[in-house]
């Protein structure tokens, strides 16, 4: 059995890209060190991880992927606290009967999708797939 396990960003800045995840995400450093050759950061966020690589961005600044997406309980409060850190918004809270986000982005301009959702409202592949184990 496989499982998604990490997503690996490079950072122009690694201590200012560790700062912002623990200060706004509450985010933690498991391991600061040589990893394959180059300083690595493995943080956990929630039940997520992330991995930081000490190196500036190759090429376009989101080459395939589009956003990391981060599930939370209290989107509102989430959204206080990152305003207080001065944190940039594309708009609102937009709302979807049971789903709701805001997008924003982190540092080298990762894009963030933070969401809370009803689970119970949800068709039941739905509720599997955003069911936290």
């Amino acid at each position: 059995m496989e499982d998604l396990h990490h997503v690996h960003i490079f950072a122009s800045d690694i201590d200012a890209t560790v700062e912002w995840y623990c200060k706004n995400l509450g985010g933690s450093v498991a391991y600061d060190g040589d990893f394959g050759g180059a300083r690595n950061i493995f943080m956990n966020i929630g039940r997520g991880r992330l991995n930081i690589y000490d190196q500036e961005p190759r090429g376009e600044l989101s080459g395939t992927y589009h956003h990391i997406g981060i599930q939370t309980d209290d989107l509102i409060g989430l959204h206080e606290r990152l305003t207080q850190n001065d944190v940039k918004f594309r708009s609102g809270i937009r709302e979807f009967d049971n789903w709701r986000y805001i997008m924003c982005p982190a540092p080298d301009n990762v894009l963030l999708e933070l969401f809370q959702i009803d689970i119970p409202k949800m068709e039941p592949g739905l509720q599997a797939f955003f069911t936290r184990s």
